[in-house]
């Protein structure tokens, strides 16, 4: 039993995760940030293959600590990545019992001015880049996530506590760092909560909620963590906003439809914008493929299964699923959109021939009365 633990010592990890453009480039941006930016590697120890890697490594800018007042700084920094997703870590330290780090993770997973710091300094440093940022929007679509690093627990005489020690004993505590909450959870909530956990040794743990994560390892080796969940949220943030994307372009193509299904002139523009269509579905369906294999896990069974559980646990798949559907719909309707304008063109070719014939016919009869 776990009555000696006396000692945490760890961090929280304050991720937001902006959709700021449509691409960034990110060699422009390294040329852009000199020796204040490089691409992030070597985050996957634990004799990992190597082709368990970025297919193209964002860059992480060490940015000035954050200032919140009373005297207290706040460590921050920047990654950038190529779909353009900016996401914005704040680090605070802390060290204590378990109330203590309950009562700190309440107070920063419910503090609603960190995102409008977040944001601030997001737009600040986006426009000392701006030649990178292609296509840059205003309305940002933005995903948060609260991470709780334990990196030490400690027992009375200084040894380290083990994983199953620290879930067998803390199991309350860790569920309500999941759930961002203050008071314990009904133990029906609680073991539907742990069912999304993991481990590699007997040492480390990662359990993951839906808004927050706790991962007791060291911080040299939680860093591999932190970056599958981190990946996994950028994945919910891009399929969301191409979810949402599919969804007003469906919509523009179904009321372009109703106007002109009954207006045969009108159906002569279709293959345009059947095209134009057809660009956006294809475009769509590369960049979520190009999101699907960022970071390829085959062969590394544990950090696959990471990211299978942090994907269920986010939601990535439900809206992976979501965009799936409408690409399905979309070739649907460029299939019927190709297939209205063959019709109406069909039909345009019949009545130019019947008015031909017709006028053979009309020609024909005038000769004969002239003749006779």
């Amino acid at each position: 039993m776990l009555k000696d633990l006396v000692l945490l010592r760890g961090c929280f990890r304050l991720l937001f995760l902006y959709d700021v453009a449509e691409a960034i480039d990110l060699r422009r941006l390294r040329e852009l940030l000199g020796p204040r930016g490089g691409p992030v590697k070597g985050v996957f120890p634990r004799r990992t293959p190597e082709y368990v890697r970025f297919e193209e490594a964002p860059i992480i800018e060490h940015i000035e600590p954050l200032n919140l007042g009373g005297g207290q700084r706040v460590a921050c920094s920047l990654k950038y990545y190529s779909f353009a997703v900016l996401v914005v870590q704040f680090e605070v330290p802390f060290e204590g019992e378990w109330s203590t780090a309950l009562a700190q993770a309440s107070r920063w997973i419910n503090a609603t001015e960190i995102d409008s710091h977040a944001r601030e300094i997001a737009r600040r440093h986006l426009e000392q880049v701006a030649p990178a940022v292609i296509r840059p929007t205003q309305d940002w679509l933005s995903e948060s996530y609260f991470i709780t690093n334990l990196a030490q627990a400690i027992k009375v005489g200084g040894e380290a506590a083990k994983a199953d020690e620290v879930l067998a004993d803390h199991a309350s505590e860790i569920v309500q760092l999941v759930r961002g909450e203050f008071t314990p959870l009904a133990p029906k909530t609680a073991a539907e909560i742990l069912e999304a956990s993991v481990s590699y040794y007997p040492t480390d743990l990662v359990v993951i909620g839906s808004t927050a994560a706790v991962i007791y390892d060291r911080a040299e080796d939680a860093a591999a963590s932190f970056q599958v969940l981190e990946y996994a949220k950028m994945q919910l943030l891009e399929f969301r906003y191409y979810d949402g994307l599919m969804t007003r372009l469906l919509s523009d193509v179904y009321d372009s439809l109703e106007t002109k299904r009954n207006l045969l002139l009108q159906r002569w523009s279709l293959p345009r914008e059947a095209e134009r269509f057809n660009t956006i579905r294809l475009d769509v369906m590369e960049l979520t493929e190009r999101i699907d294999n960022a970071i390829k896990f085959v062969s590394d069974v544990y950090y696959a299964r990471l990211y299978r559980i942090a994907a269920t646990r986010l939601g990535v798949n439900e809206y992976r699923n979501l965009v799936d559907e409408k690409l399905r719909t979309m070739g649907e309707l460029y299939d019927f959109m190709v297939a209205e304008f063959n019709e109406a063109r069909s039909f345009v070719l019949e009545l130019a021939i019947t008015v031909m014939a017709l006028l053979d016919v009309i020609l024909f009869a005038i000769l004969l009365a002239k003749g006779g």
